[in-house]
């Protein structure tokens, strides 16, 4: 209210907020803005600077959790929980260990297929539309990937694999298992009727050689 109201008006706000169910005096916007911060208020100012002191004195690397820890150890009492809470309001995070996996790696000399969809991601009727893409999940044995395809219209998994490798052979394995899919569905084109699309991610993996032995029976295959 207070950023429209040199637009709008205080009064004019009130009254829309009302339509909408929302009841709010005038007078009751001009007391808040002078009633004085509760002690709740006052207090969160205070540890954010606490808060922060300590995010630089650690080379802005701490999360919340050590940053809580700290505090609690030169005497500040604090919840982790409100440390947390004013951290986001604050706009503050701590560093994250371990390398960020990537799962599309673009060849730049790769040939793609052309891209039919233009990033138009509906569908009016199943087996019109299938996207493609694959992901990771970190285990305790490791990083699994999982390849998967999934029919627009009906959000339905038609097929996927996993494997403890991002290699071009997972993305094969689940295009096996799309077509598996793709039988099972008893999917059958007439003449006249729209191509099924099997939509792609970019990545290298992706831009299979062996597309040949790989394309699906009546399906027009597209990259993202």
């Amino acid at each position: 209210m207070t950023e429209c109201k040199d637009r709008f008006g205080v009064e004019p706000i009130c009254t829309t907020l009302t339509e909408f169910g929302v009841k709010i005096a005038p007078s009751t916007y001009y007391a808040a803005l002078t009633r004085p911060k509760s002690a709740r208020e006052v207090r969160d100012e205070e540890l954010k600077k606490e808060i922060q002191r300590v995010y630089d004195e650690n080379y802005q690397v701490y999360g919340a959790r050590k940053i809580w820890r700290e505090l609690r150890r030169e005497g500040v009492a604090v919840g982790r929980c409100r440390v947390e809470r004013l951290m986001r309001n604050m706009g503050l995070a701590g560093a994250v260990r371990g390398k960020t996996v990537r799962t599309t790696v673009s060849d730049k000399d790769g040939v793609r297929a052309l891209d039919l969809v233009k990033r138009q991601f509906t569908a009016g009727a199943p087996n019109r539309l299938w996207v493609a893409d694959f992901t990771y999940v970190s285990t305790w044995a490791g990083t699994v990937y999982t390849a998967f395809g999934i029919d627009v219209f009906s959000r339905k998994i038609v097929g996927w694999t996993c494997s403890m490798s991002k290699e071009t052979d997972l993305v094969l394995d689940a295009i096996d298992a799309i077509e598996i899919g793709l039988r099972d569905r008893s999917y059958q084109w007439k003449e006249g009727e729209d191509k099924l699309v099997h939509h792609s991610d970019a990545g290298s993996q992706l831009e299979i050689n062996r597309s040949s032995q790989h394309r699906l029976a009546g399906a027009t295959i597209a990259d993202r």
